[in-house]
């Protein structure tokens, strides 16, 4: 066991220490200083913030061509063709024409080229945010045509029509994220915890699950938004299960059982393959082949994708009266996307020891959604298993991303064409497939539970208002439930009564260990949170049950002076003592104890005459401890003032250790001191007090406590 020197030090009050050391005057910034600051340009910090827009020209000048391009160009290839497979897949998602999943697999990757900081993540559509998305598509352009008259949507097609509804959220939502970033607010995805996360796109991938049933099955399934959506959605696939497409099934069903068990080997042998093996793309290439050498399509009446003219659009401007009435939806789509690839890029650049900025983060997407928006793309974020093809096929920086577009941009203009008769249940089975990580997630309830229920109750929370309202409201509620959680974990902590471990001068929760030292008349409560309008009854009412109530023992005794004084008066009770106590006569019940014009002061511990009943007080100290407090507001200092005088009237000293410094500087400056409540309660630290305590009352001597009692007995 390691021993420590002794080291003998004078006993401190804060007062005491403040007047034999001199703190050194710090002048503090106001909010104007700061925004001068702010404002205030010269050339280094110029060129600070031109290499902070542009992250590119930070790892351009380190990039080591010879060990990294070999290793960009594979993974860009790779994750490229991953890409074209997931922007088809996922634009099922989205209500839309499959084409306009490769532009945005494509235009946003080379803003981010530019502008983001992580050197990992794949750019491109996210199938949580493309289920939102199609729920405002589906919402805005039914399938019976337009719910609404919405200007400038006159004379175009139902896909038409949905293209720019998608276009329009997703450049509002950009417009969002790029104010979140230039307002240097990424901070507020910290909102978004782990948990609520993780129970979110669980939610979302049952959501994506029950979408993609009616491409497996081959079903015609309107596109129902809303709370309740998925209920009504299994109800049509129900109600029309008898119509199930068989080939559809089968098709489904082959692909997704060899694309499953090739993922797993490939998960199983990362270490032994150079590359994992691109079984989606192997297997849409078959099926697509299969399908046009059989001709599906007129043999057995399934759907394909169809002929396109995969060519890029010229650039469009968003439609004013959509982002009027999707200006809820691009919030969450703005925040949820921008979470989702940070939380991604975070765990890339711990591995790979480099650092991300989330506000140029937010800057980076919130460009490429404008930018990609105005070619007629959807909302980009990254998707979890493209971004782990981009780093385990040995890419180093976004020269991969960028070669993965490139391969995206070969196949719209030169090859799209011969993906005219692929099965769309192909694209239902490889986004079904893809769920895996984010179904498997159900898996983390069982830990939360045993470990943190209040974790366990936002997980669960979100997930089911996320499964029944929507994502978009079900975001909301979720962020509420986990707000709630954190306010009860303040506003309802954990107290505890501390003891001295014997020969130290640390402090331990009573219940935990036996060999304490526990002066009689003294206790030490611990407040282990911050201090507020919502708890500081809370810690009263604590209080009250470990000890007493003084206010009820001021009024008693209060009462009880009175009492007396009334009998001396008529003379039917006999004092023989002579000790007066010159105090100003009070009468109101919640007031100091008045002694004047009895013979003695009263002890309240000894037996009273004429049978006067007041409640004892077993401690003559209390210390609390404020080492875990971090703040107080004007209620908590009101209240906290109101139970101080109420335990020093009834004679309990009251001393405060380990306060933080600002607090008592606030404590100052809103007058909380008086000739009650006085600074020289105020200690630094938990063992200077009992010090003073044990100091002030030597008759104070070790309680009996139940470990002694039980080895007495």
């Amino acid at each position: 066991k390691q021993r420590t020197s002794r080291h003998q030090r004078p006993l401190y009050s804060e007062e005491a220490f403040a007047e034999e050391h001199e703190k050194v005057y710090r002048q503090r910034k106001t909010i104007l200083d700061h925004i001068k600051q702010y404002f205030t340009w010269d050339a280094k910090r110029a060129k600070n913030a031109a290499l902070s827009l542009l992250p590119i020209i930070g790892w351009v000048k380190i990039y080591q061509i010879k060990q990294w391009l070999l290793g960009d160009i594979v993974s860009g290839i790779s994750t490229g063709l991953v890409a074209v497979l997931q922007g088809l897949a996922y634009c099922l998602l989205a209500s839309l024409p499959v084409r306009y999943g490769l532009f945005s697999a494509f235009f946003p990757v080379i803003i981010y080229f530019f502008l983001g900081t992580s050197r990992h993540i794949s750019v491109g559509p996210f199938p949580v945010l493309c289920l939102m998305i199609g729920s405002v598509v589906t919402r805005l352009v039914p399938d019976g045509g337009l719910a609404m008259n919405i200007t400038g949507l006159e004379g175009l097609t139902i896909d038409e029509q949905r293209v720019v509804v998608a276009s329009s959220v997703t450049f509002l939502a950009g417009i969002i994220q790029l104010a979140m970033g230039v307002l240097q607010v990424g901070f507020v995805v910290m909102y978004l915890s782990d948990t609520l996360v993780s129970g979110f796109t669980t939610a979302a991938a049952i959501h994506i699950l029950v979408s993609q049933l009616k491409f497996v099955l081959g079903l015609q399934v309107p596109g129902i938004s809303g709370p309740l959506s998925i209920i009504y959605t299994l109800e049509i696939i129900f109600n029309k299960i008898t119509s199930t497409n068989v080939c559809d099934v089968v098709i489904a069903l082959v692909i997704m059982v060899v694309v499953f068990i090739v993922k797993e080997l490939n998960d199983r042998y990362k270490s032994k393959l150079p590359v994992p093996i691109p079984i989606e793309v192997i297997m849409t290439v078959i099926a697509c082949g299969v399908s046009y050498a059989f001709d599906f399509r007129a043999r057995y009446g399934i759907n394909t994708v169809g002929f396109y003219h995969f060519r890029y659009e010229t650039p469009m401007a968003p439609n004013l009266h959509i982002i009027q009435l999707t200006a809820g939806d691009a919030v969450p789509m703005a925040i949820v996307g921008f979470a989702v690839a940070f939380s991604v890029a975070k765990v890339y650049s711990v591995k790979h020891d480099y650092t991300i900025d989330g506000n140029q983060e937010l800057i980076a997407f919130g460009v490429s959604n404008i930018f990609g928006a105005s070619f007629r793309s959807f909302a980009a974020s990254t998707a979890l298993s493209r971004s782990a093809v981009q780093e385990s096929t040995g890419g180093k920086t976004q020269v991969a991303g960028l070669l993965s577009a490139i391969i995206v941009m070969i196949v719209t203009l030169s090859v799209g064409f011969l993906l005219d008769p692929l099965p769309t249940s192909v694209l239902g089975a490889v986004v079904i497939v893809n769920l895996k990580g984010m179904l498997m997630q159900f898996r983390e309830v069982p830990y939360l539970w045993r470990r943190d229920k209040p974790d366990c109750v936002v997980w669960l929370g979100t997930c089911i208002l996320s499964i029944f309202l929507g994502l978009d409201l079900g975001l909301a509620a979720g962020l509420g439930v986990e707000l709630i959680s954190v306010v009860l974990r303040t506003q309802f902590p954990r107290c505890s009564v501390l003891v001295n471990i014997k020969g130290t001068d640390i402090y331990k929760d009573r219940k935990d260990y036996t060999n304490i030292y526990d002066p009689e008349g003294v206790m030490i409560f611990r407040i282990p949170s911050p201090i507020f309008f919502a708890n500081i009854e809370f810690f009263r009412t604590k209080l009250v049950e470990l000890g007493f109530n003084p206010l009820r023992v001021l009024r008693k005794r209060n009462k009880a002076v009175r009492r007396i004084r009334k009998l001396l008066k008529k003379g039917e009770l006999q004092w023989t003592s002579v000790k007066s106590e010159d105090e100003s006569n009070m009468e109101e019940l919640d007031l100091p104890t008045d002694f004047k014009d009895l013979p003695a002061r009263i002890d309240w511990n000894a037996e009273l005459p004429v049978n006067l009943s007041v409640p004892p007080v077993e401690i003559h100290s209390l210390i609390l401890d404020f080492a875990a407090v971090s703040f107080l507001d004007i209620s908590a200092l009101t209240g906290l003032k109101t139970l101080l005088r109420e335990l020093i009237r009834v004679e309990v000293d009251v001393y405060i250790v380990a306060c933080d410094s600002y607090i008592l500087e606030k404590l100052h400056d809103c007058s909380f001191f008086d000739d009650e409540v006085q600074p020289s309660m105020f200690f630094l630290t938990l063992h200077d007090a009992m010090l003073h305590i044990l100091e002030k009352h030597p008759e104070s001597t070790e309680k009996k406590s139940d470990h002694d009692m039980v080895r007495s007995g």
